[in-house]
């Protein structure tokens, strides 16, 4: 019997597998989109998704931006006393909207460079306000670490949640081609630019589910809907439009065992200098791999610059999958100087905040909190 909200029913299996992060760029009619793709009508696609995200069984749907192209960003490390790890993680959940991810991990090896570091977030800073340096060490006093480090992209070859396409796949399954590096870029955008980019990235609301979400986004603007989606698609010639997608609440049961995300790895590799562009061009073809980054400054973690992540239904198949990666590697010729896994705990994902206006509005407030 179909079942309109639950992941594994077979209609919503097809819609998941392309709504997830198959649908990149900017489009106006995004359900319309899906739906040529996945061989569903646009109507039950809409219909289907909306049930889900009532039921709880998806979390959010929304534009993704390109966001280490808009503020000042990194993947952060963080060390802080076992006592305080819980309320640490609880604050920065809670208090800072320019934390994104925040995630307690648990290093495979403990006597592993950087094993100590047991709390993770993702950081956006608005170029202009501030520094990365600077947000850190004021969260670093609130939350009581003992120390952070920063681990800034240099470049992606990665990036697309997908755990429903992704379920099943074999060891060593990969892309045919290499995938080409994405580095982050500075474009400047005008006022009214922000205006439509900051709009854009809010999760939809049910009234929007509708064949062109951006109508109500646009009158809220003052503009037309034609206005509206022009520019919307400027930002996406400058690539700060990341994906329109579909997130999955894994926290459920059964969103866990439709797409077989029981266990996550935060993969790190070393390789010789000048060896990084290949190397995470071979990580980031495999398909299991729904993060990988060129990543500098991670000299506490062995010198690890390759960094992606992993989901599988257990731990023993997300380490064969990473055996297949490293097996790969050697068979191309790429020394792996170092390499670990930091099991995923708990985690809160959740995109970053990247307005300047809230940023100015968060440090007034955060005071309160010294």
């Amino acid at each position: 019997m179909s079942c309109p909200s639950n992941a594994a029913d077979s209609v919503n299996h097809s819609i998941l597998c392309v709504a997830e992060d198959a649908v990149a760029g900017f489009h106006r009619f995004p359900f319309r989109t899906i739906a040529g793709r996945c061989g569903v009508a646009e109507d039950i696609v809409i219909e289907r998704l909306k049930a889900m995200l009532a039921a709880g069984t998806i979390r959010r749907v929304r534009q993704t931006l390109l966001s280490t192209s808009l503020a000042q960003g990194a993947l952060i490390a963080w060390k802080v006393p076992q006592e305080r790890l819980e309320s640490a993680y609880a604050w920065l959940r809670d208090n800072d909207p320019f934390t994104g991810h925040v995630v307690l991990r648990e290093c495979s090896n403990p006597a592993a460079p950087g094993a100590d570091y047991r709390l993770w977030t993702t950081l956006k800073v608005p170029t202009g306000y501030g520094s990365v340096a600077e947000h850190n060490n004021l969260l670093m006093h609130l939350i009581g670490a003992a120390d952070w480090v920063a681990l800034p992209v240099v470049g992606m070859f990665a990036l697309g949640v997908g755990h429903t396409r992704r379920a099943g796949l074999r060891p060593g399954d990969k892309l045919p081609q290499l995938p080409a590096m994405q580095c982050p870029t500075s474009p400047q955008l005008s006022e009214q630019e922000w205006a439509v980019l900051l709009s854009l990235k809010e999760s939809l609301q049910p009234e929007e589910f509708i064949p062109c979400p951006w109508e109500l986004r646009a009158a809220a603007l003052g503009i037309s809907c034609e206005e509206y989606c022009r520019i919307a698609e400027s930002l996406d010639s400058r690539k700060v439009i990341g994906r329109f997608a579909t997130f999955l609440d894994h926290q459920r049961r059964e969103s866990n065992r439709s797409t077989g995300t029981g266990a996550a790895g935060l993969f790190h590799w070393s390789v010789p200098a000048g060896m990084e562009e290949r190397a995470g061009a071979e990580c980031g073809r495999h398909i299991c791999m729904t993060h990988c980054y060129w990543r500098s400054g991670g000299e506490k973690f062995g010198g690890a610059q390759i960094m992606g992540v992993v989901h599988a239904p257990t731990r023993e198949e997300v380490l064969a999958h990473k055996a297949a990666i490293d097996s790969h590697l050697a068979a191309c010729g790429i020394p792996v100087l170092h390499t670990a896994v930091f099991w995923s705990l708990k985690a809160e994902i959740r995109p970053s905040e990247i307005s300047p206006l809230k940023y100015s509005e968060w440090r007034n407030t955060i005071s309160n909190y010294r």
